[in-house]
Protein backbone atom coordinates (compact mmCIF):
# COMPACT_ATOMS: atom_id res chain seq x y z
CA UNK A 1 0.00 0.00 0.00
CA UNK A 2 1.38 3.48 -0.85
CA UNK A 3 2.32 5.51 2.08
CA UNK A 4 -0.26 8.13 1.45
CA UNK A 5 -2.99 5.95 1.36
CA UNK A 6 -1.47 4.44 4.94
CA UNK A 7 -1.53 8.16 6.20
CA UNK A 8 -5.19 8.47 5.31
CA UNK A 9 -6.51 5.07 6.82
CA UNK A 10 -4.08 5.86 10.12
CA UNK A 11 -5.97 9.09 10.37
CA UNK A 12 -9.52 7.61 10.30
CA UNK A 13 -8.21 5.34 12.29
CA UNK A 14 -6.82 7.59 14.92
CA UNK A 15 -9.73 10.20 14.70
CA UNK A 16 -12.29 6.74 14.86
CA UNK A 17 -13.13 7.28 18.67
CA UNK A 18 -13.75 10.83 17.82
CA UNK A 19 -16.13 9.66 14.92
CA UNK A 20 -14.24 12.87 12.95
CA UNK A 21 -14.57 12.59 8.66
CA UNK A 22 -12.06 11.91 6.85
CA UNK A 23 -10.13 14.97 5.17
CA UNK A 24 -8.92 13.94 1.85
CA UNK A 25 -6.17 16.73 1.14
CA UNK A 26 -2.98 15.59 2.38
CA UNK A 27 1.03 16.78 1.65
CA UNK A 28 3.49 19.50 3.04
CA UNK A 29 5.79 18.96 6.09
CA UNK A 30 4.55 20.29 9.52
CA UNK A 31 6.37 23.59 11.70
CA UNK A 32 4.64 22.97 14.59
CA UNK A 33 7.09 21.95 17.05
CA UNK A 34 6.46 24.41 19.67
CA UNK A 35 8.63 26.19 22.10
CA UNK A 36 7.07 23.91 25.00
CA UNK A 37 8.88 22.86 28.61
CA UNK A 38 8.25 19.27 30.20
CA UNK A 39 5.02 18.49 31.70
CA UNK A 40 5.29 19.31 35.74
CA UNK A 41 3.42 17.10 38.19
CA UNK A 42 0.55 18.82 38.72
CA UNK A 43 0.68 19.24 42.90
CA UNK A 44 -2.07 17.86 45.15
CA UNK A 45 -3.51 21.22 45.46
CA UNK A 46 -4.63 22.05 49.16
CA UNK A 47 -8.20 24.23 49.13
CA UNK A 48 -7.50 27.50 49.72
CA UNK A 49 -10.83 29.16 51.41
CA UNK A 50 -10.94 30.84 47.74
CA UNK A 51 -10.62 27.68 46.08
CA UNK A 52 -12.96 26.05 48.38
CA UNK A 53 -15.83 28.43 47.40
CA UNK A 54 -14.66 28.10 43.67
CA UNK A 55 -18.29 27.35 41.86
CA UNK A 56 -18.51 25.54 38.60
CA UNK A 57 -19.40 26.88 35.40
CA UNK A 58 -22.61 25.22 33.54
CA UNK A 59 -22.96 23.67 30.49
CA UNK A 60 -24.11 26.95 28.79
CA UNK A 61 -21.20 29.22 29.87
CA UNK A 62 -18.49 26.59 28.91
CA UNK A 63 -20.19 26.83 25.34
CA UNK A 64 -19.67 30.27 25.14
CA UNK A 65 -16.07 29.64 26.41
CA UNK A 66 -15.30 27.79 23.50
CA UNK A 67 -13.32 29.15 20.03
CA UNK A 68 -15.62 30.60 17.25
CA UNK A 69 -14.70 31.44 14.04
CA UNK A 70 -13.85 34.78 14.81
CA UNK A 71 -10.92 33.79 17.16
CA UNK A 72 -9.06 32.21 14.58
CA UNK A 73 -10.19 33.54 11.43
CA UNK A 74 -7.90 31.22 9.29
CA UNK A 75 -8.93 27.84 10.61
CA UNK A 76 -12.48 26.03 10.46
CA UNK A 77 -14.26 25.57 13.93
CA UNK A 78 -16.64 23.39 14.12
CA UNK A 79 -19.39 22.13 16.89
CA UNK A 80 -18.24 18.91 18.38
CA UNK A 81 -21.79 18.07 19.08
CA UNK A 82 -21.72 15.35 16.40
CA UNK A 83 -18.28 14.00 16.17
CA UNK A 84 -17.70 13.75 20.10
CA UNK A 85 -19.14 11.64 22.35
CA UNK A 86 -21.38 13.34 24.82
CA UNK A 87 -20.78 11.84 27.77
CA UNK A 88 -18.40 9.97 29.34
CA UNK A 89 -20.95 7.25 30.05
CA UNK A 90 -20.64 6.60 26.18
CA UNK A 91 -16.43 5.78 26.60
CA UNK A 92 -15.23 2.76 28.12
CA UNK A 93 -11.07 1.73 28.97
CA UNK A 94 -10.08 -1.44 29.83
CA UNK A 95 -7.97 0.00 32.50
CA UNK A 96 -9.71 2.14 34.88
CA UNK A 97 -6.81 3.97 35.39
CA UNK A 98 -6.49 5.14 31.86
CA UNK A 99 -9.76 6.91 31.89
CA UNK A 100 -8.89 10.01 32.24
CA UNK A 101 -6.56 9.79 29.54
CA UNK A 102 -9.31 8.60 27.69
CA UNK A 103 -11.67 11.32 28.79
CA UNK A 104 -8.85 14.13 27.66
CA UNK A 105 -8.24 12.49 24.23
CA UNK A 106 -11.98 12.78 23.33
CA UNK A 107 -13.18 16.20 24.49
CA UNK A 108 -14.66 14.63 27.58
CA UNK A 109 -14.27 16.51 31.55
CA UNK A 110 -11.25 14.28 32.58
CA UNK A 111 -12.26 15.19 36.16
CA UNK A 112 -15.41 14.12 38.34
CA UNK A 113 -18.09 15.65 36.16
CA UNK A 114 -20.37 15.37 33.19
CA UNK A 115 -20.51 18.80 32.19
CA UNK A 116 -18.59 19.79 29.30
CA UNK A 117 -18.23 21.66 25.78
CA UNK A 118 -16.20 20.31 22.93
CA UNK A 119 -15.64 21.41 19.84
CA UNK A 120 -13.20 21.12 16.76
CA UNK A 121 -10.67 23.31 15.12
CA UNK A 122 -9.37 22.30 11.36
CA UNK A 123 -6.31 24.01 10.06
CA UNK A 124 -4.82 24.10 6.43
CA UNK A 125 -1.08 25.37 5.49
CA UNK A 126 -0.11 25.88 1.95
CA UNK A 127 2.76 24.13 1.45
CA UNK A 128 4.02 23.90 -2.37
CA UNK A 129 1.00 22.60 -4.24
CA UNK A 130 -0.58 20.67 -1.38
CA UNK A 131 -1.97 21.39 2.02
CA UNK A 132 -0.86 20.07 5.40
CA UNK A 133 -4.55 19.95 7.43
CA UNK A 134 -4.22 19.54 11.30
CA UNK A 135 -7.67 18.59 12.35
CA UNK A 136 -7.87 19.46 17.11
CA UNK A 137 -10.16 18.13 19.70
CA UNK A 138 -11.22 20.96 22.57
CA UNK A 139 -12.75 20.16 25.27
CA UNK A 140 -13.68 22.38 28.08
CA UNK A 141 -14.78 21.21 31.63
CA UNK A 142 -15.60 22.93 35.18
CA UNK A 143 -15.56 22.17 38.73
CA UNK A 144 -16.25 22.95 42.02
CA UNK A 145 -13.76 24.24 44.38
CA UNK A 146 -10.17 22.35 43.83
CA UNK A 147 -11.79 19.88 41.36
CA UNK A 148 -10.10 21.13 38.46
CA UNK A 149 -6.65 20.78 40.12
CA UNK A 150 -7.94 17.16 41.06
CA UNK A 151 -9.00 16.49 36.84
CA UNK A 152 -5.21 17.78 36.37
CA UNK A 153 -3.74 15.50 38.96
CA UNK A 154 -6.01 12.63 37.44
CA UNK A 155 -4.60 12.98 34.18
CA UNK A 156 -0.94 13.26 35.42
CA UNK A 157 -1.26 10.33 37.46
CA UNK A 158 -2.51 7.85 34.95
CA UNK A 159 0.44 8.35 32.80
CA UNK A 160 3.06 5.25 34.81
CA UNK A 161 -0.13 2.75 35.08
CA UNK A 162 -0.94 3.16 31.51
CA UNK A 163 2.30 3.43 29.83
CA UNK A 164 1.82 0.00 28.11
CA UNK A 165 -1.02 1.33 26.88
CA UNK A 166 -4.77 0.68 26.69
CA UNK A 167 -7.84 0.13 24.64
CA UNK A 168 -11.06 2.69 24.31
CA UNK A 169 -14.74 1.64 22.99
CA UNK A 170 -16.58 4.72 22.26
CA UNK A 171 -19.59 5.14 20.19
CA UNK A 172 -19.23 1.60 17.99
CA UNK A 173 -15.51 2.49 17.89
CA UNK A 174 -12.57 0.88 18.92
CA UNK A 175 -9.05 2.25 19.52
CA UNK A 176 -6.02 0.41 20.70
CA UNK A 177 -3.39 2.69 22.65
CA UNK A 178 -0.16 0.87 22.57
CA UNK A 179 2.16 3.22 24.46
CA UNK A 180 1.85 6.42 26.75
CA UNK A 181 4.69 8.59 27.94
CA UNK A 182 5.25 11.91 29.27
CA UNK A 183 5.00 14.67 27.06
CA UNK A 184 5.76 18.69 26.79
CA UNK A 185 2.99 20.65 28.04
CA UNK A 186 2.84 24.16 26.70
CA UNK A 187 3.48 25.58 30.37
CA UNK A 188 0.23 28.08 29.33
CA UNK A 189 -2.96 28.88 32.29
CA UNK A 190 -2.29 28.20 35.81
CA UNK A 191 -1.19 24.19 34.87
CA UNK A 192 -0.71 22.20 32.35
CA UNK A 193 -0.04 18.22 31.74
CA UNK A 194 0.15 16.56 28.69
CA UNK A 195 1.03 12.88 27.12
CA UNK A 196 2.12 11.21 24.07
CA UNK A 197 0.48 8.26 22.88
CA UNK A 198 1.06 6.24 20.19
CA UNK A 199 -1.70 4.44 18.48
CA UNK A 200 -2.87 1.47 16.51
CA UNK A 201 -3.76 2.49 12.90
CA UNK A 202 -5.89 -0.54 12.27
CA UNK A 203 -2.70 -2.92 11.06
CA UNK A 204 -1.20 -0.21 9.04
CA UNK A 205 1.32 0.37 11.77
CA UNK A 206 1.07 3.02 14.59
CA UNK A 207 0.67 7.06 15.05
CA UNK A 208 2.49 9.43 17.35
CA UNK A 209 -0.21 12.26 18.98
CA UNK A 210 -0.10 14.47 22.02
CA UNK A 211 -2.57 15.31 24.23
CA UNK A 212 -2.68 18.33 26.36
CA UNK A 213 -4.95 19.10 29.43
CA UNK A 214 -4.83 23.32 30.75
CA UNK A 215 -5.84 24.54 33.91
CA UNK A 216 -7.21 28.08 34.20
CA UNK A 217 -8.97 28.59 37.60
CA UNK A 218 -12.25 26.29 37.59
CA UNK A 219 -11.97 25.36 33.76
CA UNK A 220 -9.78 22.78 32.27
CA UNK A 221 -9.65 22.72 28.93
CA UNK A 222 -7.88 19.65 26.97
CA UNK A 223 -6.40 19.44 23.11
CA UNK A 224 -6.11 16.46 20.92
CA UNK A 225 -4.55 16.92 17.66
CA UNK A 226 -3.92 14.77 14.17
CA UNK A 227 -2.32 16.18 11.43
CA UNK A 228 -1.43 14.26 7.71
CA UNK A 229 2.28 15.53 7.34
CA UNK A 230 3.66 14.41 10.61
CA UNK A 231 1.58 10.78 10.12
CA UNK A 232 3.46 10.25 6.34
CA UNK A 233 6.80 11.77 8.12
CA UNK A 234 6.38 9.86 11.01
CA UNK A 235 6.47 12.10 13.32
CA UNK A 236 4.70 13.07 16.23
CA UNK A 237 1.66 15.18 15.88
CA UNK A 238 1.76 18.15 17.74
CA UNK A 239 -0.98 20.25 19.08
CA UNK A 240 -1.31 23.56 17.35
CA UNK A 241 -0.04 26.23 20.18
CA UNK A 242 -2.33 29.41 18.43
CA UNK A 243 -5.16 26.77 19.32
CA UNK A 244 -4.23 26.64 22.76
CA UNK A 245 -3.48 30.44 23.03
CA UNK A 246 -6.56 31.07 21.92
CA UNK A 247 -8.65 28.85 24.17
CA UNK A 248 -6.80 29.83 27.05
CA UNK A 249 -7.09 33.57 26.44
CA UNK A 250 -10.42 33.20 26.09
CA UNK A 251 -10.73 31.76 30.07
CA UNK A 252 -8.59 34.06 31.75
Amino acid sequence: MKRSSTVRTGVTAAMGVLSLALITGCGGGSDDDSKASESPRPSEASASPATAAAKALGAADLEKLLLVQSDLPRDKIADGDDTLPKSRSELKTDKAACAPLAYALTGLPPGDTDTGASNTVTSEERVGNSFNVSMTSVGLSSYEGDGAAKALKAVSDGIAPCSGGFGITAQGEEMKITKIATGKASGKGDDSVAFVLDADMDGEGTGTFTVEAVRVGTVVSTYYSVDFASMESGKTSAVPLAVIDAQVGKLK
